[in-house]
This record gives structure tokens, C-alpha cells and sequence, in this order.
């Protein structure tokens, strides 16, 4: 995943933009940017590797030395953005957001006209920077932005940074959300919209799916008109959004607070205590405590100093190691005790079984789990969000492939997809009884839409029921 920041001002961005970008390190763990524009200096750039350190450590230097009243910046778990380019174009920076699953034919098709790429580990390419040639095949950036949101299969959200102006585009569904603020002296725009709130913006406003906007310190015009129709990842609400976090009018945190509530209604057991596993299936258990009046308690913390998401290490032993080492049990409020725990989803399953473990090892007496969300049956193939990039990694395919007895195509999986039908039910005893869980009910899928409150065929939901 990722996050974009850009920033215009009359004086100078770079704390701004330093800090707006720094409020989006709970999307990315591995690579971060800024680029700036000076009418007297021209372009600056910088990249660093932030997986041993946070952004705000290692930009610490640019933060002083970078100079420029336009800026972008952004936090990657894929490639180095923002990257600079020099084309007919002129000289521009660009950080994207977003998956493109055709990038080898447009790769091949941009290579036919004698140009060339850099390659990344294991042969891939910079995103970024096909995004980049995709936008410099036509003649201007409002053609080629468009171009490149018409022939990307996926999703991609854009900022660009040129020597007039700021670029934002938001992807052509509106999978990821671009919000604009406004303060006396500039604009800005970002993924998150809490990220500008303590630098002194107001919101503006959030662009629409496909929209295209520039700005500069004396406004922000709208170049290309939002379409009409919109598919925002609901996994935003469930887990990848920050608590303060608003899309489309809606907060996350009161979205997971009702989406606790959706749980706790449908429920039939009373545990002695209810608890989120930190730190997204917090407010998700706080909405059940309160509408189940089941006392809320926290037995077991994350240590989150130095241990990042469990789910980023690309290898699955070390996942596991992390899934074991940065939760710690508070055994006194363990022994002895019937817990319901909440998280945010089971993907694999690795964080759940070690914290399950945990909990028995410290002396519960049940463990109860109720994820936030429906069963993830399809990988995400529009922004990675499911935490996963092949179907057959989530446990809910190794499941059902055990119960059928060979991979299940997509049309047998949609029987399992029904909580009221007999394989879904079998399945569901099935990962139970493989967790080590005392009973496991997740939330339904129409519960979850609800709990978002806007019009479901505005909302993505590809991961639960592959719908497209």
C-alpha cells in the first residue's frame, strides 16, 4: 500500500509537506520520497529506505535542507517514488498509488517505440515510472492522464509535480481517496484527510472517482469532471484507515464502532470480557462491549517501538515471528477468564493462531474470535489491500480446498460465500477447529455494508464476494 502528500503555498512547503507526508507512515514500511519545486532552484529530490527507521528519522536532513513552495511525497511498500522525469513534457515529479495488473503489455507496447526501462528486484518495473510513460505518449498531462486511468487494468491515483502546478488525480473508481485542504497561504492534497488538519488546513473538499484537479498557491481547478460511478475499498473503514481517517463523509472510527455493534447483535455467547487486538480491532471491540454491555479490557498490548506490521516481511517465517513477538500478554487479566476477541480480519491466519495461543498459555478459559469483517476469499487485484497477493494465501482457499479436496474454482468458492448455507458453515467449523479458537463467527457482509452507511454499489467489496 501507500500514501500521497503534496503541498503549494505562497512561502515555503517543506514543513508541510514534511509532516503531511510523515501522517501516512501507517500505509507504507519500506520506501519514502519527497520532490520539490523552487522557482529559483528548480526540482529537489530525496529517497530513503524506511524499513529500519521511521520517515520521520530519516528525512529529518531534507527537512531542513529542501527548499520550494510545491511539493509532493509519499510512503510506498512497493517501489521509490516520487521519481523525476525529463520529456517533451518538460521536468516533473510523480508518486503514484495503486496496482496496475496489465503493466507487462503496456510495458511491451510503450517498448516497441525504441525506449526503455529500469528493471527492479526480481524483474519487475517501477510503476511509478510506467505511469510516468504512459502519461508522456500523448501530448499534454491532462491527455495522458486520462490515457493512463483509460489502459491501466487496476486502480491508480496520482500526484504530479511540474514547474505550474500540482496534478492530483484520483483513480478512475475512486478506490483510494484524494481529499483537498485549504489554508490562507496554500493548498494541499492527500490521501488521508486528518493529515493536513494540524498544519492549519480546513477541508476543502475529497475529489470524485477520476476526477483531475491542479493547483497552485492561488487555487485549485478542476480539469477533468468525476465520473459517476465509484467503487472505494471498503477495507479502508475495516482496517487500513486511521482512526481519525474521514472517506466520503464517513469515520472510520464510528464506522468500526457500528460495525462492533453489527456483532455483537447477531451474537448468542456472554464472555466475561471483550478485547481488540491492537490496534484495529480496537474500536471494532469497543462497539460490541457497548452495545453487548460486556465489560471492554485490553489483555495484551502491541509493542509497537520497534516491531512493524506483522504481514510486511516478505517471507512467511518471519511473519510469524513478528505475529508472536510484538503482542504481550497482561496475564492477570487473562487467567481464568472467557474472552471475546475482535480483529479486523483473518487473512492468513498467522497473528490469530500466535495471539489464540497466547491467550490459553496465559490462563484463559476461552477465546472467542469475532473478525470484523466477512471471510477474504479473493486477493486484492486493484490496491493489494487484502494483505495478500494470491487467493490460495488466504485461508479460507486452503480451507475449502481441504473440504473439496482439490483448488475450488471461483464458482464453487461462491457457495461457500452464503453464512446461512451448510458449506459455508462447514467451512467456517473448519478454520475454528485449525485455530485452536473456542468458537469463531465473523461479521456478514451485508452487516459490514451497513455499518459504512453509503450506497453499496459505491463501495468495493471484491475481497468478500468478487464482485467486480
Amino acid at each position: 500500500m501507500g500514501g500521497l502528500f503534496g503541498a503549494v503555498s505562497k512561502d515555503d512547503c517543506v514543513f508541510d509537506l514534511f509532516f503531511g507526508v510523515d501522517y501516512h507512515s501507517h500505509l507504507g514500511t519500506r520506501r519514502a520520497g519527497l520532490a520539490v519545486y523552487d522557482e529559483r532552484e528548480g526540482f529537489d529530490k530525496a529517497i530513503h529506505n524506511i524499513e529500519n527507521s521511521p520517515f520521520r528519522t530519516k528525512f529529518t536532513k531534507e527537512s531542513n535542507s529542501m527548499h520550494g513552495t510545491m511539493g509532493i511525497g509519499c510512503i510506498s511498500d512497493y517501489e521509490a517514488q516520487p521519481i523525476l522525469v525529463r520529456s517533451h513534457h518538460g521536468t516533473f515529479a510523480i508518486a503514484t498509488v495503486g496496482k496496475i495488473n496489465n503493466s507487462d503489455e503496456i510495458v511491451e507496447e510503450i517498448i516497441k517505440q525504441n525506449t526503455h526501462f529500469f528493471e527492479m528486484q526480481h524483474g519487475e518495473i517501477n510503476q511509478t515510472e510506467l505511469v510516468a510513460a504512459i502519461i508522456n505518449q500523448k501530448e499534454n498531462f491532462i491527455e495522458g492522464i486520462t490515457y493512463a486511468q483509460k489502459i491501466i487494468d487496476g486502480s491508480m491515483s496520482m500526484l504530479i509535480l511540474t514547474p505550474k502546478g500540482i496534478y492530483a488525480a484520483r483513480d478512475r473508481y475512486g478506490r483510494t481517496p484524494i481529499s483537498i485542504g485549504k489554508k490562507p497561504d496554500g493548498y494541499c492534497a492527500s490521501f488521508e484527510s486528518f493529515a493536513y488538519l494540524n498544519l492549519g488546513y480546513e477541508q476543502l473538499r475529497e475529489l470524485g472517482p477520476g476526477e483531475v484537479v491542479v493547483m497552485n498557491k492561488d487555487g485549485v481547478k478542476t480539469l477533468v469532471s468525476p465520473g459517476d460511478k465509484m467503487r472505494i475499498c471498503t477495507f479502508l473503514w475495516i482496517y487500513y484507515g486511521y482512526p481519525s481517517s474521514t472517506y466520503e463523509g464517513i469515520s472510520v472510527e464510528h464506522m468500526r464502532y457500528k460495525c462492533g455493534e453489527a456483532l455483537a447483535k447477531r451474537d448468542n455467547i456472554t464472555p466475561d470480557v471483550v478485547a481488540g487486538v491492537p490496534d484495529s480491532g480496537i474500536a471494532h471491540a469497543i462497539g460490541y462491549a457497548n452495545e453487548a454491555h460486556i465489560p471492554y479490557t485490553r489483555p495484551f498490548v502491541k509493542y509497537t517501538p520497534t516491531w512493524p506490521r506483522s504481514f510486511m516481511p516478505t517471507h512467511q517465517n518471519k511473519r510469524n515471528l513478528i505475529a508472536k513477538m510484538k503482542l504481550l500478554p497482561i496475564k492477570d487479566l487473562i487467567e481464568d477468564k472467557r474472552l471475546l476477541m475482535i480483529d479486523d480480519s483473518i487473512v492468513r491466519g498467522t497473528q490469530l493462531r500466535e495471539t489464540t495461543e497466547y491467550l490459553f498459555q496465559s490462563g484463559a478459559k476461552e477465546v472467542h474470535i469475532r473478525p470484523a469483517c466477512p471471510p477474504i476469499f479473493f486477493a486484492c487485484k486493484y490496491l493489494n489491500f487484502s494483505r495478500s497477493t494470491s487467493d490460495m494465501e488466504l485461508i479460507t482457499r486452503r480451507v475449502v480446498e481441504k473440504l473439496e479436496g482439490k483448488p475450488a474454482a471461483d464458482d464453487v468458492i461462491k457457495e461457500y460465500l452464503d453464512p446461512d448455507s451448510e458449506k459455508y458453515q462447514r467451512m467456517n467449523e473448519e478454520i475454528r477447529k485449525e485455530q485452536n479458537f473456542t468458537t469463531l463467527r465473523y461479521q456478514r457482509l451485508d452487516d459490514m455494508i451497513n455499518s459504512v452507511g453509503i450506497d453499496p454499489d459505491k463501495l468495493c467489496t471484491y475481497c468478500w464476494d468478487g464482485r467486480e
